[in-house]
């Protein structure tokens, strides 16, 4: 049904559960794709044994290299990208599919799940910070009942989306290393080339333990990255773009530009100005 991509660095516990959920909480069979970073704590043993389809580097080459590799030999027509801290709640498939049915004519789009997390965040729910004190059976009975609307604008994962979409802005834009910032950097990809429904799904819901995937302790600078591609940065876009986090309300038309807007539009110059002259030359 969908190529499922996870890249890991290390974390093989979260990634056993990750993978445990999948095959748990599945309506269809997904080609998984897991991208070993290191793979030094037993995951690379691991993959091998269980018989899961990977692709290994002896050191951390990042996530955006990492997710771009697997998209090139996925086998299906739709990406899912996902963190391997996330565990998928049931029927979490079914609703991507029936959204796809939405738009089967529609030749790009975006969309999301809903993660729920145990601090304020779409979905407030505490069943453990970490995988030593998950409590799964406090989520699965407990996640459904939840109300949350579709939202807008979303550059979360996990995130779908068609493959031939994938290759027309040719995936993550790697200059992000880490991760950081290429999340939204991807929908900008995608806006440039006219691409306008980005939804999330209510009811589309991981657990995500937050963070925990593949950085780490290696960050890369996503937010100056973003401004200086871009000149704008990460939060206007978000606000002016994508109108993120507001409730869905079909596909997005191009911002309002008034008063606010040209002067927040000031502000990203200003930045990108001092960025780019002051504190790293004229280059």
């Amino acid at each position: 049904m969908f190529s499922v991509i996870i890249p890991t660095f290390n974390n093989l516990e979260y990634l056993k559960l990750c993978l445990n959920s999948l095959k748990k909480n599945s309506n269809f069979d997904h080609e998984i794709l897991v991208f070993i970073n290191d793979g030094s704590d037993g995951t690379l043993e691991f993959v091998k044994e269980n018989k899961v389809k990977f692709l290994h580097s002896i050191k951390n080459l990042g996530l955006c290299y990492a997710v771009n590799r697997c998209a090139e030999i996925a086998k299906q027509k739709y990406i899912v990208y996902a963190h391997d801290d996330m565990y998928f709640c049931p029927g979490w498939d079914l609703e991507f599919l029936n959204e796809i049915r939405k738009h089967k004519h529609n030749k790009d789009f975006f969309l999301s799940g809903t993660m729920i997390q145990p601090f304020e965040s779409f979905i407030n729910l505490d069943c453990g910070k970490s995988i030593q004190d998950f409590n799964e059976q406090k989520l699965l009975n407990n996640f459904s009942s939840i109300k949350f609307n579709d939202f807008q604008g979303t550059t979360w994962a996990p995130s779908l989306i068609p493959v031939k979409t994938w290759k027309k802005v040719n995936g993550f834009s790697e200059e992000y290393t880490y991760g950081l910032g290429s999340d939204p950097d991807f929908n900008m990809k995608l806006w440039q080339i006219g691409t306008r429904l980005f939804k999330g799904l209510g009811n589309c819901r991981v657990y995500h333990f937050g963070s925990l995937s593949l950085r780490k302790k290696v960050w890369n600078d996503g937010h100056k990255i973003f401004l200086l591609k871009w000149r704008i940065s990460i939060k206007f876009f978000r606000k002016y773009y994508m109108r993120a986090d507001t409730i869905f309300d079909g596909e997005l038309t191009s911002p309002n530009k008034n008063f606010i807007f040209f002067l927040d539009l000031i502000k990203c110059q200003l930045k990108y100005y001092y960025l780019k002259i002051i504190k790293f030359g004229s280059k």
